[in-house]
């Protein structure tokens, strides 16, 4: 019951982290700037995300464009773009695989050992995933702040962090502690097992078997 319990725990924090992780791919708020000029009432807000970049001024509604060219993108964001897809892709085949390593689950691998190597197949990309998630959130988030401390850089080129950064961190937790969840489970089931396998099994018969026969054998060279 209890391991029935940390394994829907597993898949369901793999989950969230799974669709926080598509999420923040196709969210444009990677890096974002709000800021007021001088005199004039001016509210300019600039998003730039992996795949498009959004404006908005004053009452006008947000305009959004696709990048014509991943060569407009700086090079944390061209390198986000990768891992970020590549995150992705680990995180659905990983929740794929925990899946169908479920106790209830029924498929063409219904025995506990092959299901054992899926779970822990699941386990190791989540953590994979969450780690390559990892990664370009915090290259961006340091080159933000690198550039926003910077006095050589223009005020209007200065960004901020963004929504979608705040939530890959929280997807990449998932991913991590998912991965940990599984992985611990397999560990401590293995354990389990050999602990069960190293207790030598008890004969009475044979051993019964033998006495009558040391008797028996006394008896004899007794009797001659």
């Amino acid at each position: 019951m209890v391991s029935s319990v940390l394994q829907l725990a597993g898949l369901i924090v793999g989950g969230i982290g799974t669709i926080g992780t598509f999420a923040v791919t196709g969210m444009p708020q990677w890096r974002v700037s709000a800021f007021i000029e001088n005199n004039i009432i001016v509210f300019e807000s600039i998003w730039e995300g992996l795949w498009m970049h959004c404006i908005r001024q004053a009452n006008i509604r947000m305009q959004c464009k696709v990048y014509d060219s991943p060569l407009a993108l700086s090079l944390d964001l061209q390198a986000s773009r990768g891992l970020m897809c590549a995150a992705a892709v680990l995180s659905f085949l990983a929740f794929t695989l925990a899946a169908a390593g479920m106790k209830c689950t029924r498929c063409a691998l219904s025995s506990e050992q092959a299901k054992g190597h899926l779970q822990l197949a699941a386990g190791l990309l989540f953590i994979l995933s969450g780690a390559a998630e990892l990664i370009p959130v915090c290259w961006v988030a340091n080159t933000i702040i690198r550039d926003f401390y910077d006095p050589v850089v223009n005020v209007a080129q200065k960004r901020e962090l963004g929504e979608a950064l705040y939530l890959g961190w929280g997807a990449a937790f998932c991913l991590i502690a998912a991965g940990a969840t599984f992985c611990c489970f397999r560990r401590c089931r293995e354990k389990t097992r050999s602990y069960s396998y190293s207790v030598p099994p008890h004969h009475p018969a044979h051993d019964q078997h033998g006495r009558g026969r040391a008797e028996s054998s006394y008896s004899k060279s007794q009797y001659v």
